[in-house]
């Protein structure tokens, strides 16, 4: 799959198989992932698989799909408030690349905020000014959902003089 096909294709997956998603693809993914630019190359995220146990605790509406893997991942703090906006940017960029990586080999992602609570912070063991930017659902789709319409980029771009 070349990259314009899949960033076309790829969708926010709610519904997974049981089917088991292996380790090593998952990891292989999170690797190339971690090629998204990243200012002064800070790296700034950190993973966190979410074992049975871990997630039986995190409250979420459908239990995320019955996806078989469950990741979150997390932005670390910056210094300064443009250096936590730069992170963030980047673990965005991170998590972008993984779901493309992944769907370009058949498995499906989601990407939840159930991360943001208070309660799942504190499950999770986040330290205070680490963000969770996402809890990342990864599996096989059971359903893909249609493509959502998107407005044309010319109704979002301004040219300046």
């Amino acid at each position: 799959m070349n990259v314009m096909d899949a960033i076309m294709t790829r969708r926010n997956v709610k519904l997974f198989k049981p089917d088991p998603v292996a380790r090593e693809k998952v990891l292989e993914w999170l690797q190339a992932a971690a090629y998204a630019p990243n200012h002064r190359m800070t790296e700034p995220w950190e993973i966190l698989w979410i074992g049975p146990e871990t997630r039986a605790q995190i409250p979420h509406k459908n239990n995320f799909g019955g996806a078989p893997v469950l990741l979150a991942v997390l932005s670390t703090p910056g210094s300064t408030p443009v250096d936590r906006d730069e992170h963030y940017a980047a673990v965005s960029c991170f998590l972008q690349n993984f779901m493309l990586a992944a769907h370009a080999e058949g498995v499906g992602t989601g990407w939840s905020s159930a991360g943001l609570s208070e309660k799942v912070r504190e499950l999770l063991g986040v330290e205070p000014g680490t963000e969770v930017v996402g809890l990342i659902p990864v599996g096989y789709p059971e359903v893909t959902p249609a493509p959502k319409d998107r407005a044309p980029i010319t109704a979002k771009l301004k040219e300046l003089p």
